[in-house]
C-alpha cells in the first residue's frame, strides 16, 4: 500500500524535468531530481527511458553532486551534460565546486570531462549535424581566457577582496545573485576527435561582453553549427530594455543583429534546413496597453518576420520545430491548462493551427525523427510530471503515459480535483481548480485555503512542487486556486483587465472565485484562509488590507511599497512598462501599494521571505515587518538567510509546510500554535 501523502512522500517522489530525445529517436533522456544523501539539497541524475516503453528506465549518471538538467545529445548519440562533480584526474579543491561539461558515450563507461571554466558552464546548446556546441560561461572583466580568469579570481582571493565595481551597469544583480565580478560570455567550439580529447579553446563569441545576458536567456545553434542564435539585452536606453536575437558566427565571431528592438524576443528555435529561426516576440507594453506575446518566424539572411498562429488568443511558449520542418509545435496556457499546439508553416495547410492535448500541463516537447510521434512531460493538479506520447498531429487526443518510465512507488494524492467556474461583475467568467479532501461533506465541511498565483501573468494549470495543495489536502483543507485578472490562458482581454489595476479585477475576481467556491456545502465558509507568493503575496497583502474576511493570511516573499521596490528589485526599470516613470508620476506605484492600507489590516499574518531573493528583495518584507507590529498586528516572520525567491532545500522547505500548517490550524482551526522544534 502507498504510503500516506505528507512531506516526506511528496520529498520523496522523483522530480522528472528536461526530457530530451536523441537524434535517432531511441533514446529518451530525462533530468531527475532527489535528495541528495545527506537530505540537505536537491540533486539531480540522469535517466535513460526507452521511446517504445518497453525497457525498463536505467540510470545514467551517479555522483554526489548531481547533475544539471538540459542534457544534449551529439549527432553521433553522445550524451553532453553539465556537472559540479570534481575532475577524477585533478586532486580535489574543497574551496571550488565548478560547473563543468561532461561527455557520456552511447556505450556508457564513465563520463569524461570536456571543459571546466571556474566561471561555469550553463546554457548548452548542441548541433545537430555536426559536432559543435554552444554554451555561456563567466570571465571577469579583463579576462580573455579561461586561464586568465581563474588567475584573476585567486588573485581576488589572496587578497580578501570581495568588493564589486559597476561602470553604467544595469541591472546589477538577478534572481539571487551579483552579476559580478563576472560577466557571462556566449562561447562556442567544435568537439575534438578522440576518447580523451578536452575542448582546449572555446571561441569567445563575446570578446568584451558588451551585452547583458542571463543564464536562462534563450540560446540555439544551426543543424550545420555555423551559427549561433542568442538573445540578448541592450541596457543602454533605460527604460527602453529590449532583448534582441543576434546570430553570431561561429568561424568569425562576427555578430548580426536580427531583430528590429521593438520588443523582446526570446526562445530562439533554428529550422532543421538552418534558413530560419523561430522564437517568441513579446511587446513592451505600456500604462495604457498590456504586452503580448507572439510566436514569429525570421529569416536568418533578411530579418524578415512572419508572425504565426495570429488569430489564436494565447500566449505561446517553447516553440519546437517538426523534424521535416513543415510545422512548429508549441504550448500555450488555455483555460487552467498549459495545452499543446501545432501550427503548419508550409503546403496545403499553411497556417493551420491544431490543439494537440488539452488536459494538464505539457513542457519539454521532443518530436519523433520520423514525424510521427510527440513525447513530452506531462503533469495535473493530481499528478507529477510524467513522461507521455502523443501522436504528433491529432487534435485534443488523450497522452499515452510509459508503464516503464521513473517509478513513483505507487502515489495516491488524497485528494479530488476540480474545475470551477464563477462569474465576475461584469461577466467574465473566473476559472479556479479546486482540490478538498475525499471524505469532505455537507456534514463534515472543509475549511478552505485559498492559494492567489506569482507572475503576475501565470495560472494554476499543474503540479507544483514549492506549493504543493496536496499536503495541506492531507491536513483536511482545501484549496482553492483562482486564475483572476491578469492571468495566462483567458486570452488578451483577462491580461487587460488586471493590467496595472492589480487592486481592482485580481483582487474582485479572487473574492468572486471564493464566494463561487463557499456556495458548495462541502466547504466551511466559517474557516477559510489566503496564502500567496511573488505577486500572490501582493495579493495576500492588498487582501489583508481590504477584507477580513479571511482568519489568516500567509504572505511569501511579497510585494509591499512598490515605489521602493522599483529602486531595489533586480529588473526595476523594466515595470515603467506598466506602471510608468515613477520620477515624473509615482501616482500608480502609490495607488497600487498595499502599504497604503495598513491602517485597515486585522487579520493574522505569517510573513515569510529569503535574504538572497533579489527579485522582491528582503526589504519588502522587513518594511512590512515593521509596519505590522507598529499598527499591533498579530503576525508571525518565517526568515531564511540562505533561500532565494523560493525556499529549495530540503530541510528548509520542511520547515515552511511545517510553519505554514501550524499558523493555519492555530487560526482556522483554533489548535494552539506548535512551533516547529528547530525554530
Amino acid at each position: 500500500m502507498p504510503d500516506p501523502f505528507d512531506f516526506d512522500r511528496m520529498l520523496a517522489l522523483p522530480r522528472l524535468s528536461s526530457l530530451r530525445l536523441s537524434p535517432d529517436g531511441r533514446r529518451l533522456v530525462v533530468a531527475v531530481g532527489r535528495p541528495d544523501a545527506e537530505g540537505k539539497k536537491m540533486a539531480t541524475s540522469l535517466w535513460q527511458v526507452d521511446p517504445a516503453d518497453a525497457v525498463a528506465a536505467r540510470r545514467l549518471t551517479r555522483s554526489a553532486a548531481g547533475e544539471a538538467g538540459g542534457a544534449a545529445f551529439l549527432p553521433d548519440g553522445s550524451l553532453l551534460f553539465t556537472s559540479s562533480r570534481p575532475d577524477p584526474d585533478v586532486k580535489p579543491d574543497p574551496d571550488k565546486r565548478i560547473h563543468a561539461l561532461w561527455l557520456l558515450t552511447p556505450d556508457g563507461g564513465d563520463a569524461r570531462l570536456l571543459v571546466a571554466p571556474e566561471g561555469g558552464v550553463d546554457g548548452l546548446v548542441v548541433a545537430r549535424q555536426a559536432p559543435v556546441v554552444a554554451f555561456g560561461s563567466g570571465l571577469h572583466v579583463g579576462a580573455s581566457t579561461f586561464a586568465e580568469d581563474a588567475e584573476r579570481a585567486k588573485a581576488r582571493t589572496d587578497a580578501g577582496v570581495t568588493a564589486l565595481l559597476f561602470e553604467d551597469d544595469y541591472p546589477v544583480r538577478h534572481w539571487d545573485h551579483w552579476l559580478a565580478p563576472r560577466r557571462r560570455h556566449l562561447f562556442a567550439a567544435e568537439l575534438p576527435p578522440g576518447p580523451e580529447a578536452r575542448l582546449a579553446g572555446p571561441r569567445d563569441l563575446e570578446p568584451g561582453a558588451a551585452t547583458l545576458a542571463f543564464e536562462e536567456t534563450g540560446t540555439d545553434i544551426t543543424p550545420d553549427g555555423r551559427t549561433v542564435i542568442a538573445a540578448r539585452n541592450d541596457t543602454s536606453a533605460i527604460p527602453a530594455i529590449s532583448e534582441d536575437l543576434v546570430a553570431f558566427d561561429v568561424a568569425t565571431g562576427e555578430a548580426r543583429v536580427l531583430t528590429p528592438g521593438d520588443a523582446w524576443y526570446d526562445a530562439p528555435a533554428c529550422s532543421p534546413d538552418g534558413r530560419s529561426v523561430a522564437a517568441l516576440r513579446v511587446t513592451r507594453g505600456s500604462p495604457e496597453t498590456a504586452q503580448r506575446a507572439w510566436l514569429v518566424v525570421i529569416d536568418l539572411a533578411t530579418g524578415e518576420q512572419r508572425t504565426l498562429a495570429p488569430d489564436l488568443d494565447r500566449w505561446p511558449n517553447e516553440p519546437v520545430w517538426a523534424p521535416d520542418g513543415r510545422a512548429i509545435f508549441f504550448t500555450a496556457d488555455d483555460d487552467g491548462h498549459l495545452s499543446v499546439y501545432r501550427v503548419e508553416i508550409v503546403g496545403e495547410g499553411e497556417g493551420r493551427v491544431t490543439r494537440l492535448a488539452s488536459e494538464g500541463a505539457y513542457s519539454d516537447l521532443c518530436p519523433s525523427p520520423d514525424g510521427i510521434s510527440l513525447y513530452a512531460l506531462r503533469s495535473t493538479h493530481a499528478s507529477p510530471p510524467r513522461i507521455v506520447r502523443l501522436d504528433a498531429c491529432a487534435a485534443d487526443q488523450d497522452p499515452v503515459e510509459f508503464a516503464k518510465s521513473i517509478d513513483e512507488g505507487g502515489i495516491v494524492t488524497p485528494g479530488l480535483a476540480e474545475r470551477l467556474t464563477a462569474t465576475a461583475a461584469d461577466g467574465t467568467q473566473i476559472g479556479s481548480w479546486l482540490l478538498r479532501p475525499a471524505d469532505a461533506s455537507a456534514e463534515t465541511p472543509a475549511p478552505l485555503v485559498v492559494f492567489v498565483h506569482g507572475g503576475p501573468l501565470g495560472s494554476w494549470n499543474s503540479w507544483h512542487w514549492r506549493w504543493n495543495a496536496h499536503i495541506l489536502v492531507a491536513r483536511g483543507y482545501a484549496v482553492l486556486g483562482p486564475d483572476p485578472a491578469i492571468s495566462l490562458g483567458y486570452g488578451q482581454a483577462m491580461i487587460q483587465r488586471g493590467w496595472v489595476d492589480w487592486g481592482a479585477a485580481p483582487f474582485t475576481d479572487v473574492i468572486t472565485a471564493v464566494d463561487g467556491a463557499l456556495q458548495r456545502p462541502d466547504l466551511d465558509a466559517s474557516r477559510t484562509a489566503l496564502m500567496g507568493g511573488s505577486f500572490g503575496g501582493y495579493m495576500a497583502n492588498w487582501v489583508a488590507g481590504h477584507t477580513d474576511r479571511f482568519r489568516a493570511i500567509v504572505t511569501h516573499a511579497s510585494l509591499w511599497e512598490l515605489r521602493g521596490f522599483h529602486g531595489t528589485t533586480d529588473t526595476g526599470a523594466s515595470w515603467e512598462y506598466e506602471m510608468g516613470d515613477p520620477y515624473r508620476d509615482p501616482s500608480r506605484y502609490i495607488r497600487e501599494s498595499p502599504s497604503e492600507h495598513i491602517a485597515a489590516i486585522r487579520t493574522p499574518m505569517l510573513v515569510i521571505h529569503g535574504e538572497q531573493d533579489f527579485r522582491v528583495p528582503v526589504s519588502e518584507a522587513l518594511r512590512l515587518w515593521t509596519d505590522l507590529r507598529r499598527h499591533g498586528v498579530t503576525a508571525k516572520f518565517l526568515y531564511y538567510p540562505d533561500e532565494n525567491h523560493w525556499i529549495l532545500k530540503p530541510a528548509n522547505a520542511r520547515l515552511w509546510y511545517a510553519t505554514v500548517l501550524a499558523f493555519l490550524d492555530e487560526h482556522v482551526l483554533g489548535k494552539p500554535f506548535e512551533r516547529p522544534a528547530l525554530l
